[in-house]
């Protein structure tokens, strides 16, 4: 696990998420300073310093609505750092008869994310969506939430450490892996609205308005374990980060703005048939309406922009002599140019 010791600073990992992730600020600094601080302990714990070794695990519950950017944090964040990276679904988990087979079949994929290297997987990240779907009973879950609680128990040894036997013989170690886990929580801000205790100090200068409004957006474990998620569980998730609701404007900027943005994505599609794609700044706010109206932030978006360009899509292998299209609006058809336009553009 040496190369531990050459973690990226807090500051890098938030540049390089910057060029991918929109908004966010929050969210990214935290994430990013619990990675610097999980590679660093893997670094101690490679120098042999026992006593900083024992530290604890510094993985990470990611709370916010869906489509809101969790797995392409957590995606950017391995590709960042050049580790292996799976994602699991709780849902699935839960509905096995068998869990530990689940357990061993997330780290089988994550060995073969790492091509075989046992100690680049025993370094990676696993990402565990929908945990808040493991609520218990007591939470207020239905008949399965019995289940979801068996899952929460059986995830806590590999989450904190352990080794896990696989199929083909091999021991992977879990001490090093990264858990994120995440889920939507809805009804969570209702029960913090709740629990505050922290608004009767009074403040006056603006620093300590700002420490006061950190404070009362904390999840707090009690929270957690109000929700329906068992304490030993939220223990073993020291790091908690919240995301925000995509606003019509940062659903707009995330068609554009990323290193991978859809725009860009057709535009380079459509520059190897030598088209040139202008799309009006007016469409992208267009599509973020109705992506707003589906209530699923940005997972909506790719859909929508490729039924946008289907007849461009279709139209431009038969007609060579368009060098430019233009879309002004999402409700009106798109314009064709020739070469001349083309060369004026």
């Amino acid at each position: 696990m040496s190369s531990g010791g050459n973690a990226k600073k807090p500051s890098d990992i938030v540049r390089y998420l910057d060029q991918y992730v929109i908004g966010q600020d929050d969210a990214k600094r935290t994430l990013a300073v619990a990675v610097y601080m999980h590679r660093r302990k893997l670094a101690l714990m490679d120098g042999g310093r026992a006593a900083d070794a024992g530290m604890g695990k510094s993985n990470v519950l990611i709370v916010g609505p869906t489509g809101c950017g969790k797995t392409l944090l957590c995606e950017t964040l391995a590709r960042q750092l050049a580790i292996p990276f799976v994602t699991a679904d709780a849902t699935v988990l839960a509905q096995s008869q068998y869990i530990g087979q689940e357990i061993e079949a997330i780290m089988a994929r994550l060995l073969e994310r790492a091509n075989g290297d046992l100690q680049q997987a025993e370094q990676g990240i696993v990402f565990i969506d929908e945990v808040d779907k493991l609520k218990t009973a007591g939470g207020g879950a239905t008949a399965s939430g019995a289940s979801g609680e068996s899952v929460q128990h059986a995830l806590l040894k590999i989450m904190e450490g352990y080794p896990v036997h696989l199929p083909d013989g091999r021991i992977i170690d879990t001490k090093g892996v990264l858990f994120i886990c995440g889920g939507a929580f809805v009804g969570l801000e209702q029960i913090m609205e709740r629990t505050r205790s922290y608004g009767y100090v009074a403040t006056t200068q603006g620093d300590d308005s700002k420490i006061l409004a950190r404070l009362n957006s904390r999840i707090k474990p009690t929270d957690l374990v109000e929700f329906g998620l068992i304490p030993e569980f939220t223990g073993r998730l020291p790091v908690i980060v919240r995301i925000q609701p995509l606003s019509r404007e940062m659903l707009a900027r995330v068609m554009v703005e990323p290193k991978n943005a859809l725009y860009r994505q057709f535009q380079g599609i459509l520059a190897e048939e030598g088209v040139k794609l202008i799309v009006a700044p007016r469409v992208f706010e267009q599509i973020a309406d109705i992506a707003l109206e589906y209530k699923t932030g940005a997972r909506s978006l790719r859909g929508i922009f490729e039924e946008l360009l289907t007849p461009v899509l279709f139209a431009i292998p038969d007609r060579p002599e368009v060098k430019q299209v233009h879309i002004r609006s999402l409700y009106e058809a798109p314009t064709f140019a020739g070469e001349a336009a083309g060369r004026n553009a």
